[in-house]
């Protein structure tokens, strides 16, 4: 596994209760959780890794790789965290990459 980066912090003040959001699933929340995914991998051939979110959908490409997950509010959970980590290891096992998220940083396989 390959650190892909460090968790946003101030990710977590854009959470529903305590910050408005009229979307029901937190995209506020989300984009500052995503933006610092978006960076290249330290591996020998210095793969481009972004994420992006539009709508309901997050896209995670990698290199050439590319999948999508969904953000399901009634099938998954209507917390913003538990939806996102759902979504995002939907759209790697469809990129068909190996997605980890601890509690300080993000690793990826690809």
């Amino acid at each position: 596994m390959i650190k892909l980066c460090d968790l946003n912090p101030a990710a977590k003040e854009k959470l529903p209760p305590g910050f408005r959001d009229k979307s029901n699933i937190g995209v506020h929340y989300i984009d500052a959780f995503i933006a610092p995914m978006n960076a290249t991998l330290t591996d020998a051939e210095a793969t481009r890794v972004s994420c992006k979110r539009k709508g309901l959908r997050v896209t995670l490409r990698v290199g050439t790789k590319k999948g999508d997950g969904l953000m399901r509010r009634l099938a998954v959970s209507p917390d913003p965290v538990v939806m996102l980590e759902a979504a995002l290891q939907e759209a790697a096992n469809a990129a068909g990459v190996a997605l980890q998220i601890n509690a300080t940083e993000i690793l990826i396989e690809p």
